[in-house]
């Protein structure tokens, strides 16, 4: 890796974090005053009238009132109408820096001038979608591949979900296992064999609701950075047939809220080799936003499989795709121009005109502007002046970062598993409550957050935006102590 070419410019210490997080989940909350939470929260029945208009009347149409998880936010979700750069603006008027960076694909900022231009470029002259094949396909490939050589082939889809359905698929094609391993608490979309251990560890089909038993039976977890677990589930496999693939978030689950040792992922790799498995990377957060060479290129690692989905098309729409080793991506090829057992998937907007410009055009100007690094600058300083500020106030908070994915853990919910179920029965709806009135409280000094503990900042991020954020962070924080 190289300083120009990353977004983490030192790896945090994995022990010291989690003695951190540790001692906050031991702690009773730290929750905010009442009469101030009272202040924040009269800001949106004062401010924001309007997005309360629309959101009501969305439920009489739209389940829960909004079509997005990430938009279902404490005490009701806001009706964006603008964004430019490190600004989003609602329905009201009002504006917010924007942290949340639509779940973390705009590295460049939202709504880039010059990826809108070439964008717009492509309705007028073919229009978002033909069917056919389009020369940009072959230059959004070219160009992934340029960046990480281990994407021998790519193959374009519709979003993160599709494109884990699609790995694990081509990854039981290749080997003719059915097993797939993955870590507990980790979030690779809303499929069916997926939707096991979700969010918390060790939870199982807790999530599972309209989901037969079959369409998860065989996938397996293991607890996070427990390589001897993944190593008993392994060798336990083996009587079953063997293991297809282990799939990681490379910087840990929850986009590194369980954060991993630097060296856990190629112990991962070394674990697959020993048994005949495939290493699958999912790099849908961490692919482009921890640097153009992805997780995979910083850790070292090289993946069998590595799924991308939100950055792929720097925002814009249809945004996912699998790659990896070619022998393996051929399984998709297979009935149409390839030979073999097909692997089948399908998806009538893939590689869509407008979303092969708008990924093509997003990573040529992410490279041209340094935009990960950048923006890794940026999460530095949010996440040092966070950490400032939990001193000042001498709370038990835990702030970091990996380059641009800033964490800011206050009620520690997301660390709650089952080795402690009489804790996790008992604090788990008190910790989410305290998570959620953290993150309607970030929104009224003017913050988005994802779920009011993740922070994703881009390369329109300036010192003046952080310092700005930082002053409107400690007005809550204080409210805590």
């Amino acid at each position: 890796m190289t300083e120009q070419g990353y977004a983490i410019r030192e790896y945090h210490d994995v022990n010291e974090i989690y003695k951190k997080l540790n001692n906050l989940i031991r702690q009773p909350l730290r929750s905010i005053k009442r009469d101030k939470m009272t202040e924040f929260l009269s800001y949106f029945d004062e401010q924001c009238k309007r997005s309360k208009e629309l959101t009501d009347e969305a439920k009489k149409y739209i389940p829960g009132g909004v079509q997005h998880n990430l938009a279902f936010n404490y005490p009701f979700p806001l009706a964006i109408e603008k964004t430019e750069g490190a600004y989003l603006w609602d329905a009201d008027g009002n504006r917010y820096i924007d942290f949340l960076q639509a779940g973390g694909p705009t590295v460049l900022g939202s709504n880039y001038e010059p990826v809108r231009e070439k964008v717009l470029e492509m309705l007028k002259s073919c229009g978002p979608v033909t069917g056919l094949f389009h020369e940009y396909e072959l230059k959004l490939a070219k160009l992934i591949n340029r960046f990480m050589p281990n994407v021998e082939m790519f193959r374009m889809l519709g979003s993160g979900t599709e494109s884990v359905m699609a790995a694990i698929r081509a990854a039981r094609a290749y080997t003719k296992k059915k097993i797939v391993i993955k870590v507990g608490g980790a979030y690779h979309g809303w499929s069916d064999s997926m939707v096991y251990g979700l969010h918390i560890p060790g939870t199982g089909r807790l999530e599972a609701t309209g989901i037969p038993r079959g369409g998860s039976v065989s996938t397996k977890e293991f607890f996070p950075n427990n390589l001897a677990s993944l190593k008993r589930q392994l060798i336990l496999n083996q009587l079953r047939g063997g293991t297809a693939a282990v799939i990681v978030e490379p910087l840990g689950p929850e986009s590194g809220t369980r954060p991993v040792p630097f060296d856990f992922n190629q112990k991962v790799r070394e674990l697959c080799d020993e048994f005949g498995a495939l290493l699958i990377f999912d790099e849908v957060v961490t692919g482009f936003r921890v640097g153009l060479g992805g997780a995979q290129g910083f850790f070292n690692v090289k993946p069998d499989l590595t799924v991308f989905g939100k950055c792929i098309t720097g925002g814009y729409p249809m945004a996912g795709g699998v790659g990896g080793r070619a022998e393996v991506i051929q399984r998709f090829a297979a009935g149409i121009g390839g030979i073999g057992e097909r692997a089948y998937i399908g998806g009538t907007l893939s590689a869509n005109p407008l979303s092969c410009v708008a990924g093509y055009y997003s990573l040529f100007e992410m490279e041209k502007t340094n935009a990960p690094v950048i923006a890794g600058r940026a999460g530095d300083r949010l996440a040092q002046g966070l950490q400032k500020i939990i001193e000042k106030y001498d709370l038990p908070f835990v702030a970091y970062n990996q380059g641009s994915i800033v964490h800011l853990e206050t009620s520690g919910v997301m660390l709650l598993d089952l080795r402690n179920p009489f804790r996790l029965l008992k604090e788990l709806k008190p910790r989410k409550h305290m998570m959620e009135e953290m993150g309607a409280a970030y929104t009224s000094q003017g913050l988005i957050t994802l779920a009011g503990s993740r922070m994703y900042t881009s390369m329109a991020d300036t010192n003046e935006v952080i310092d700005d954020a930082l002053n409107k962070f400690e007005t809550v924080l204080a409210a805590c102590a």
